[in-house]
């Protein structure tokens, strides 16, 4: 699909939708408490949501074969959980999905019963068993928040122990309330996590707003306009909600009204960020920095790589069809702010890196194409009904 975007100012007021986080791991809770897989979460989907609601109602239904689609979320999340479960299971990805790394995740599972054959495909067998779970937590968190979701159900106690730090600690955090809130105690170590085995799942909970793809609109309000969201908790422990400190750094008007954020557009100044806890923020930080005179810093994305796209280089790539420079650095994107102007992008199907596009293309002379627009459908299949009821002058289709 063909986005076709000019230069317009966006301004009005909009309701963040359902946390993608938030929903993944609600979705996994009801399953274990014996609910039946809705096929979506509240009142929102979107294809990564519909992948794990896909997968567990196969599951349920007695299936042993998972499409996990493209999201690496709903791969990362169920892997422990059907080993946990017991059996044969076959899953399927598509797009990158199948190359992006789980050897960690693999490794702890093997010592723990399951036997895995990755080719196409990844094909797991045997019933996890329980005990000491002891891996990195500086690739992926997905893995941890896995394994915590699905430790719960074994037979015996168990314990995770990380060797290293956890990066992207927040979604960790995310994953705790949530089983908190289904009943679950897990107890934090020195060293990580004390899991007690056979525990019941009970609860009903609804996912909070997302401060993720809120991003997108707050930024866009700092840089040519005015954007109230509503609906996101201050209080959240969603590691984006970071972006409230980077837009207020960057000399952002920013006004909070209870679950309101209002951001302005003012004069901005260059400023740094550590991407370290929220890497999926960095594209449309990158959309800030582009517009700002002066030289800004977005450190440790080196896991960027590993994302839907190769997020660094896309990111280099789509500010540069925009002609602004960026460079990466010592494990930093350096990014020299410019006038933009309009030009050809493509999203490299990935829904962050359309979403900035479209966002810079909105205070870019002339007219701007995005390639592979779809690509939002991932996380926000209304991105552009918002982006247009917000005052964006787009034509998307064909």
């Amino acid at each position: 699909m063909i986005a076709k975007i000019e230069k317009s100012e966006i301004k009005g007021k909009i309701n963040a939708i359902p946390s993608k986080s938030y929903a993944h791991r609600i979705a996994i809770c009801n399953f274990l408490a014996g609910k039946e897989p809705s096929g979506k979460s509240g009142s929102f989907t979107s294809k990564d949501i519909e992948a794990t609601e896909r997968c567990l109602k196969d599951v349920n239904a007695g299936k042993n074969e998972v499409d996990c689609g493209e999201s690496g979320s709903t791969l990362r999340f169920l892997l422990p959980l059907l080993a946990a479960r017991g059996g044969e299971y076959t899953f399927i990805g598509h797009g990158k999905l199948m190359q992006r790394p789980n050897d960690e995740l693999f490794s702890v599972l093997r010592e723990h019963n399951i036997t895995i054959d990755k080719q196409e495909n990844i094909r797991i067998s045997g019933k996890l068993s329980s005990g000491d779970f002891s891996l990195r937590g500086d690739i992926s968190s997905q893995y941890v928040s896995g394994l915590l979701m699905a430790l719960p159900t074994l037979d015996g106690d168990s314990t995770i122990t990380l060797t290293t730090p956890l990066s992207s600690a927040a979604y960790v955090d995310i994953t705790l309330e949530v089983l908190r809130a289904f009943g679950i105690k897990i107890e934090k170590t020195s060293s990580g996590y004390f899991v007690k085995g056979n525990q019941k799942f009970s609860g009903d909970i609804l996912p909070e707003g997302d401060w993720s793809n809120a991003a997108f609109f707050l930024v866009a309000g700092a840089i040519g306009g005015e954007v109230e969201v509503c609906g996101l908790n201050p209080d959240s422990v969603q590691g984006d909600k970071a972006i409230l400190s980077v837009l207020e750094q960057a000399g952002a008007k920013v006004e909070i009204n209870g679950d309101s954020i209002k951001v302005k557009a003012s004069k901005l100044k260059g400023f740094s960020m550590d991407a370290e806890n929220c890497p999926d923020l960095v594209p449309i930080v990158a959309v800030l920095a582009a517009v700002i005179n002066g030289e800004s810093v977005i450190k440790n994305v080196e896991r960027l790589k590993i994302k839907e796209s190769d997020r660094i280089e896309s990111t280099i790539n789509t500010l540069k069809a925009f002609g602004v420079k960026a460079e990466y650095i010592d494990n930093s994107l350096v990014i020299y702010g410019a006038a933009p102007a309009s030009g050809t992008v493509d999203s490299y199907n990935d829904h962050r890196i359309a979403m900035a596009a479209a966002v810079l293309a909105s205070v870019s002379e002339g007219v701007t194409i995005i390639n592979g627009a779809e690509a939002v459908q991932k996380s926000y299949p209304d991105f552009f009904v918002d982006f247009i009821k917000l005052g964006g002058k787009a034509e998307y289709g064909c």
